[in-house]
């Protein structure tokens, strides 16, 4: 376990969405960003990079190459170029931000393709269920799957981040996928319901048992739900057997989501930096954040997470000075 966690960016797409671009209900969500606006996924990234991430994930969460074809017209050739993009992207800001600001130390960010649920491309809200896995194989999410996570390895992505599954047989066919790519490495996280379930209702353990028989997987754990639930999430499973495998978590801010208004704003957010040091001591060493957590806050959790507190506008001002 490093000493001082591997620092993850934060909400990619209600970044965009604070910077301005539409993306609410729209099928494609962030992905559509990719073709319509490129530079505003680059300038998104930056903005988490400045702020300390050591991880940026690409914008590739509800990108698709039938998604592609579907919603934009563009043959699987175009489909599969504009997902390599998102990839291509995320370098380009990760070497312009290293050029003005060369590691002081030896760790060096990293970009994570990110492979979301099918149920995210379905688009009728059962990414957050996985109720689709009941008419599905695990063969047959193993081939939807397979030409995503081709592109995004073939473009480059150093890590994939498999993540907010919600359903253990979907996790199964992921593992299982990431064999045909026997040098890429990975981590899988789920998205929870409660402090002991996947959303579909499964175990978290269930999960995080099928995570330790991996040989490429680096890092396990949970991914955009409420931060009070990482805690009973990681007591419930136990601690990890393997020595490779690693906790990871990165919740979203706390906030209400609601499906005919959006984001239910709150003054009372709740601070990752805060929980993060317990969830430090549970062994999580890949700790971020998910959607509406900013670059601001990633700011705020670094500096908490190497024993230099900053206050919310401390971690604006320095954001911003960047």
């Amino acid at each position: 376990m490093t000493e001082v966690p591997v620092i993850l960016d934060g909400g990619l797409a209600t970044e965009l969405e604070a910077a301005g671009l539409k993306i609410q209900d729209d099928p494609l969500w962030s992905a559509r960003i990719l073709h319509s606006n490129p530079e505003a996924v680059k300038s998104a990234h930056d903005r988490f990079l400045q702020s300390g991430a050591d991880v940026i994930v690409t914008a590739s969460y509800q990108a698709s190459i039938q998604g592609f074809v579907q919603h934009l017209g563009f043959s699987v050739e175009q489909a599969s170029q504009l997902l390599m993009s998102s990839v291509h992207l995320a370098r380009q800001a990760l070497l312009e931000f290293v050029a003005r600001t060369p590691p002081s130390g030896d760790r060096v960010p990293m970009v994570a393709g990110s492979v979301g649920p099918y149920g995210a491309f379905l688009h009728d809200g059962s990414e957050y269920s996985g109720a689709y896995d009941q008419d599905m194989t695990v063969e047959e999410l193993m081939a939807w799957h397979r030409p995503r996570l081709q592109c995004l390895v073939s473009a480059g992505a150093d890590i994939i981040a498999m993540e907010t599954i919600p359903s253990l047989k979907e996790a199964e066919a992921l593992v299982k996928l990431l064999r045909e790519f026997p040098a890429s490495k990975a981590w899988l996280s789920f998205s929870c319901k409660d402090e002991k379930h996947i959303s579909n209702g499964r175990l978290f353990s269930e999960g995080v048992r099928l995570a330790q028989r991996s040989q490429q997987l680096v890092a396990v754990g949970v991914n955009c739900c409420a931060p009070p639930l990482i805690e009973p999430l990681l007591v419930s499973a136990g601690p990890l057997s393997s020595p490779d495998l690693n906790w990871i978590v990165y919740p979203n801010s706390g906030e209400e989501w609601d499906q005919d208004v959006g984001w239910k704003t709150s003054e009372r957010r709740i601070s990752l930096a805060r929980l993060s040091t317990r969830w430090r001591q549970l062994g999580a060493s890949w700790i971020g954040g998910c959607c509406r957590v900013s670059p601001v806050d990633i700011a705020e959790l670094k500096s908490h997470l190497e024993g230099k507190p900053v206050t919310g506008a401390e971690a604006q001002s320095t954001a911003a000075s960047q």
